[in-house]
């Protein structure tokens, strides 16, 4: 079976963690979310496991040795990251093979700001 050429769903939106029963396996998807665990096993012949979470839930992320390359500053660095690539189910688990990679962390300021303060007008304090 072919995977769709369209990205699930296009970007730049990302696809709630909660929901990644719905694409079919092999679909291109883009997940975003809070860098909670970097793994690095020696075993791994230079494969980055990396875990995200966002508000729904975690996703499993494998980077390849070719995407690590790519994207090294953002896996290295990035306290958020949109990822894009395949979903992947074996045995019960989902994964996302990554192709590509962001660091998004510049986003994670407009989260805690509260809203009086999302204007040029704030008052001084």
């Amino acid at each position: 079976m072919r995977a769709p050429k369209q990205p699930w769903p296009r970007p730049p939106h990302a696809i709630p963690h909660h929901l990644l029963h719905l694409p079919p396996n092999g679909a291109l998807v883009t997940v975003a979310g809070l860098v909670l665990v970097r793994q690095r096993p020696g075993t791994a012949n230079g494969v980055i496991f990396l875990t995200l979470e966002d508000e729904t839930g975690v996703s499993n992320i494998i980077v390849w040795r070719k995407a690590y390359e790519a994207f090294r500053r953002a896996v290295v660095s990035g306290r958020c990251l949109r990822v894009t690539g395949r979903l992947q189910r074996e045995s019960g688990v989902v994964q996302i093979i990554a192709e590509r990679i962001e660091d998004i962390s510049h986003m994670l300021d407009d989260l805690a700001r509260p809203p009086e303060l999302e204007t040029d007008t704030a008052p001084a304090r």
